[in-house]
This record gives C-alpha cells, structure tokens and sequence, in this order.
C-alpha cells in the first residue's frame, strides 16, 4: 500500500466535519417534524391520514432513492453528489415551511427526501476514500455518533422551535444548516472523481425505486390498512417480484448500479443485518417513548424532547470511542456486547409503569444509547471494510438502506403492537369506554377534555395505563429483536485476530 493511501487525504479531518454536518441536517429531519404534528394539524386543518402522508413522505422518497443515489454518486463523484442533494434538500425545505395545503407540504417533503438520498451514501462514501486504513475506524465512529445524536436531537430542536415560533421554523432551521454544509463542502470536501463511462444502468434504477418504493410503503401503511388486509399483501408481493427482478438483473447486467454479490460476504450481510437490527429497535422505542413522555407524563414537545438525551449523550460517548473498544475485543464481541446492551436498557424499558420516575427512565434510555453507540460505527465499518474500495458507493447506499428500512419497519411493528394493545387494554379496564377514545392515547386525552371531571379522570387513568402496558409490550418486541442480532453477530461475524489486516488491506495490497 502506498504511503499517502495509508496516511489518508491531507484534508481528511475538515472534510469529516463537514461530512457530519451534512448527515446531522438529514438524520434531524427523521424525528424533528413529530413536534410539530398537533400544530401542522391545526394550522392546515389536517386529518390523521394527512398527517401519516406529510411524515412518511419523506421517509418513503428517503429509502426508494438511496441505492440509486449511491449509483449517481460513483458515476458523477460522490461531492457532486453530497452538493446537489444539499441543493435540493434545502430548496423543499423553503417549499414546506411556506406549504399552505397538506398536499402541498406532502410533495414537498418528498422532495426533500429526494435530496436527502444523496446526501447520506455519499458522506459514508468520501470517508472510505479520504481515511487510511488505520484512522477509517475512528472516522466512521465519529459519523456513527452523529447519525445517532442527530434522530435524538430532532425532537428537543423542533420542541425548542415550536415555542416560540410556528411550524414552519421546524423546516426554516434546514436553510442556514444547509448553507454552512455547502460552504463547507465546495471549500474543504476533495472533488473525487466518478466511475464515467459507459451506459447508466436504466432497467437497475427504475426496478430498485419501485421495488423499495412498495416495499416502504407496504410497511408503512400496513398497521392502518391491516398486515394481512389484500393492499398490504399485494402491495408487499410487488415488492418482492420487483425486488427480485433487481437482483437478477443486476447479477447478469453489464454495468450493473450494484453489485448483488457484495452478499456473498458474510461480514458485509451479517452487519448489514445488524444495522436493520438495531435501526429497528431505536426507531420502534423512541415511537412510544415520546408520546409516553408527552401523555402520560404531560411533558411539553420541548420537555419530552429533552427526555431523549440521556440516549443521546451516552450513544455519543460510546460510539466516539468504539474504536478504541474494537481494537481492545474485536469486532464480533463489540456488537455483540453493544446488541445485549441495548436489550438491556430496552428490557428496563418494558418494566415502566404510569409513575416511573424520570431517573429510571434515564438508565434505561442511556443503557439503550450506549449498547446503540458500541454497534453502530464498527458495523458501518464491517459493511465497506469487507469490500474493495471501488465498492464504497455502492456498500454505503446499502448501508443506508438497511438502516432506513429497519427504523420504518421498527416504528410500523411496534406501532401496531402497542395499538393493538393499547385498545385491547382500554376496552378490559373501562368497558364503557367512548369508542374515539379506543383510537389511541391523543383521541383518549380530547375526549377526556369534554367530559364531565369524573368521568375525564377514569378515561385518563384508564387510558394512560392501557397505553403504558401496550408500550411494555412493544418494547419488549424491541428487545428481542436486538437479542436476536446480538446471537447472530456472534455468530456469524468473523473475530479478526489481532495483527490480522483488515480485508480492504489485503485487496489493496494484491493490486498496488
């Protein structure tokens, strides 16, 4: 390996602060609109089939776009990519804050999912470029944390906004944001050349977007419509036909935008899986945990958004240092270790009652944010590690798409188990219960409002118990699911003794 591949790019560290700045402004608009709904509802007189569309639009667009994107990015250059998604990602945040119809402001946010997809594969991309071998750990780590801190932050920045302005300032707030990205990334971001040449493989991207695109939003809309009602079950066999038809296509194509037989590693599928793993558990716990705060608690968006940071702070500290952590015990026994963790504090999560003090529910998010921070980085790093470095576009879309499409599936799961349960509970402890009450714990809480004081505080006791168990239950489903990729990561991830290279060292090596 030649020595400047070794020490990395002269503007590496810059460059990554940038990089991290540009994913902190696409992970925040993941959570950051959730304080915002009651107002949006108001204001544009929405309905909670609205309001589903505004929130999974973006989301829907995110996810369809990101193994495209990433195929745009080797092609033209992954700075050009990272610009023009910044570009478009601000221009729809103009659009929405000034949306004066839901329809509007759902198109919008799809636009801004549509930038969003280019931003994310191509920060994770220029890092592997950039980093040598020996500092590429450390980078990813700090990339890793601020992905995480980033889904937390959104609910404290949009409770922050949402108190002294209206709910467009939850979208105003991406325009300096972005600005300071894009000074950053035309003045310190290398411009590294792209993969030209060749046909643009056309059949690979529209089979890619309609394939994610019906699978998103089959689990997407599947706890409304009914897992097995006919849209959802038709909805998901197009996606696997689809979706099927992509990866034959792509093992046989010529020019194919991805390269289905990144598989076949078992490092790079055993931590892809373990991203969705842990993606799902986050995005399904944070689901219930801030409408427990906000309900139950009656804390305020800013309040319940502040609630999250014991997650936020103890995922930074260990993801910052994984590093140092995997270089200690390897990687198979970090993630292991970070998955049982997580269980852990999901598991104490399970045990929470409608007084658990806030204390107690601190632990249990920062034992969560913790296992989250040992996993995240050295699976980010497994899944282009594990690879040559040509293949670093395409493993970060993938990267992100399983990450993507875990929290969706996570949030959609859970949903349904704690709606279920919460109306199976209301109906058991307060059986002449209003029927919008039943719809969930929001409904409950206006209908308490008009009721006469008596009946007001059964329905609330009632209601916030039976949305309390149900939220056990839900996150109980979260941690099983991280025990199960706990097991799978140990056993299915290699365990690299030390002094071993990694593989992209024996690859370069082979071909310098």
């Amino acid at each position: 390996m030649h020595a400047h591949e070794e020490a990395g790019h002269p503007r590496r560290w810059p460059a990554l602060a940038v990089l991290c700045t540009s994913l902190i402004v696409t992970t925040i608009d993941n959570t950051v609109l959730n304080t915002a709904l009651p107002a949006l509802a108001r204001a544009l007189r929405a309905s909670t089939a609205d309001l589903q569309w505004i929130n999974n639009a973006y989301t829907l667009v995110f996810a369809s776009m990101l193994i495209v994107a990433g195929g745009l990015g080797a092609r033209f250059g992954p700075r050009r990519a990272l610009v023009a998604g910044l570009v478009v990602f601000a221009a729809g945040s103009v659009a929405a804050a000034t949306a004066t119809t839901t329809t509007q402001l759902i198109g919008y946010r799809a636009l801004m999912g549509f930038g969003a997809a280019f931003v994310m594969p191509a920060t994770l991309s220029m890092i592997v470029a950039l980093f040598g071998p020996r500092e590429r750990p450390k980078a990813i780590a700090v990339w890793s944390a601020t992905a995480g801190i980033g889904i937390v932050v959104g609910p404290v920045l949009g409770g922050l906004l949402l108190d002294h302005f209206a709910w467009g300032s939850v979208f105003w707030v991406n325009v300096p944001l972005v600005g300071v990205a894009l000074l950053g990334a035309l003045a310190l971001v290398p411009a590294l050349p792209g993969r030209r040449g060749g046909r643009f493989d056309v059949p690979g991207l529209l089979l890619s977007v309609a394939g994610l695109g019906a699978l998103v939003d089959a689990i997407v809309h599947g706890p409304e419509r009914g897992w097995l009602s006919a849209p959802t079950l038709g909805e998901a066999a197009l996606a696997a036909v689809l979706l099927a038809a992509f990866t034959v296509w792509e093992l046989f194509a010529s020019q194919p935008m991805v390269d289905i037989r990144m598989f076949a590693h078992r490092a790079f599928s055993t931590a892809s899986l373990v991203l969705a793993v842990t993606f799902f558990a986050l995005f399904g716990a944070l689901f219930v945990y801030t409408q427990y705060l906000q309900l139950v608690h009656g804390y305020s968006p800013l309040q319940a958004g502040l609630g999250a940071l014991p997650f936020a702070v103890a995922m930074a500290a260990t993801a910052g240092t994984s590093n140092l952590v995997v270089a200690r015990f390897g990687t198979r026994y970090t993630i292991t270790a970070g998955l049982a963790v997580m269980a852990l504090g999901l598991g104490g999560l399970s045990l929470t009652t409608v007084d658990t003090p806030f204390a107690l529910l601190a632990v249990t998010m920062g034992l969560t944010g913790a296992g989250m921070g040992l996993i995240m980085a050295p699976a980010s790093e497994s899944t282009v590690a594990a690879l040559p470095r040509e293949k670093a576009p395409s493993a970060s879309a993938i990267n992100s798409v399983v990450r993507e499409l875990g929290g969706v599936l996570g949030i959609a799961v859970v949903g349904s188990v704690v709606s279920a349960g919460y109306r199976s509970g209301l109906a058991s402890d307060l059986p002449g219960a209003p029927a919008r009450a039943a719809d969930d714990l929001t409904s409950a809480h206006i209908v308490a409002g008009h009721l006469p004081p008596g009946r007001s505080a059964e329905l609330l006791t009632a209601a916030d118990h039976a949305f309390t168990a149900a939220m056990d239950n839900g996150a109980r489903v979260c941690a099983a699911i991280a025990l199960v990729g706990a097991v799978a990561a140990y056993v299915w991830l290699r365990q690299r003794p030390a002094g071993v290279p990694a593989p992209e060292k024996v690859l370069t090596a082979a071909s310098s």
